[in-house]
């Protein structure tokens, strides 16, 4: 199987579910965040998560073609860039989730993203 459907099938569903779940329901998704952003250990453990799978990803799948596989690599780097920030600067992410979470459209916007992109690379990596 190539690795950009791999991948597509691998990301795909977990973008949906976590979509779904900020858009079924919104209010356990944001106290669950403010549990989170209270804790620098779990900001630290999500950062290591998302730096390890962002490497993962860039090891296996660092493709630059004007293709939908640029997709899962530009994913693959923000992941990287996203673990790093987290680890390196926990105090900086609290802030910036705390006022994501001050306001309920930012958490809309970006659960109505990720189901689209979700929704996209299953049809890639499921149908197409």
């Amino acid at each position: 199987m190539d690795t950009s459907i791999f991948l597509a099938k691998l990301i795909a569903p977990l973008l949906l579910a976590i979509s779904a779940a900020m858009l079924i329901n919104p209010t356990n998704m944001r106290e669950m965040a403010t549990d989170f952003l209270e804790h620098r250990g779990l900001i630290f453990l999500a950062g290591f998560l998302t730096l390890l799978g962002g490497v993962a990803i860039v090891i296996t799948h660092n493709v630059w073609v004007l293709d939908w596989p640029v997709i899962i690599t530009i994913l693959g780097w923000l992941s990287v860039i996203g673990g790093v920030f987290r680890i390196v600067f926990p105090d900086s992410v609290r802030a910036i989730g705390n006022r994501m979470l001050e306001k309920s459209a930012p958490i809309t916007v970006s659960a109505i993203c990720q189901a689209i992109l979700g929704i996209w690379l299953f049809y890639v990596g499921y149908i197409a």
